[in-house]
């Protein structure tokens, strides 16, 4: 069974960056899809970022230009790099993985708080 821990959150101000890493434990394909996504409270969860296995990758128009999502697969880790962030982007970021059919594993968050 997979098990993901997030890491790298914390507070900024507006401007700054963070990167936030998720590891995982348990057996990883490397042709499964890996994504970020946030849930700001009172709203729902949006998908912030994915990649799959090929490298091949994908954004939320809010966040292009500024993110990077990275994987190592020998490391079974998922990188998210924030730059130029912004105090709409404070939310509690989660990662995900699986099958891209279907995220089937996920972990507890890690908060990220952008103040102005």
């Amino acid at each position: 069974q997979v098990q993901l821990v997030e890491s790298g959150g914390g507070s900024v101000q507006s401007g700054g960056s963070l990167r936030l890493s998720c590891a995982a434990s348990g057996f990883i394909h490397s042709w499964y899809c890996m994504s970020w996504f946030r849930q700001a409270p009172g709203k729902e969860r949006e998908g912030v970022a994915s990649i799959d296995g090929d490298g091949t990758t994908s954004y939320a128009n809010s966040v292009k230009g500024r993110f990077t999502i990275s994987r190592d697969n020998p490391k079974n880790t998922l990188y998210l790099q924030m730059n130029s962030l912004k105090p709409e982007d404070t939310a509690m970021y989660y990662c995900a993985a699986g099958p891209c059919s279907g995220l089937d594993a996920w972990g507890q968050g890690t908060l990220v708080t952008v103040s102005s």
